[in-house]
């Protein structure tokens, strides 16, 4: 895979529709994907050489996605606000350039809006996964 442009990496939100359409949040400047898998241990007094041992498939996995940037839509502003208070969980993707795309329910975990007074207003957000999450390859 060549390098690619970094804003090309889009945090898009789901209509709830059927099909689904996703629209790209406005403004980002910034996002970020990361997968987790928590492990379970399983080693034991008849471990080889008292490796650890862990069990396959047994580890609960999540995913967190954020974003920042300055405001752009006030459309999109409004209802990542309203999902954020209403704790509403919906499907997002978020595209990785030349790789894939992952598709399913998050949370909105935190929305922080920030400006300095010799600068733009500024707003970020934290999604966190609620659900099995499927990948699409490009």
């Amino acid at each position: 895979m060549a390098a690619q442009k970094g804003k090309d990496l889009l945090i898009k939100l789901g209509d709830g529709g059927s099909p689904e359409t996703f629209t790209a949040l406005a403004g980002l400047r910034t996002t970020s994907l990361g997968f987790n898998a928590q492990t379970v241990d399983i080693t034991n007094a008849d471990s080889t050489n008292m490796w650890r041992e862990l069990l396959a498939n047994a580890g609960v996995r999540q995913a967190a996605v954020s974003g920042s940037g300055v405001f752009k839509d006030a459309a999109s502003d409004a209802t990542v606000r309203s999902i954020f208070f209403n704790q509403d969980l919906k499907n997002w993707q978020i595209v990785i350039p030349d790789f894939g795309t992952v598709t399913g329910a998050f949370a909105v975990t935190a929305l922080q809006y920030e400006g300095a007074y010799d600068g733009e207003a500024r707003m970020s957000l934290t999604l966190a996964s609620a659900g099995a999450l499927t990948f699409a390859a490009l």
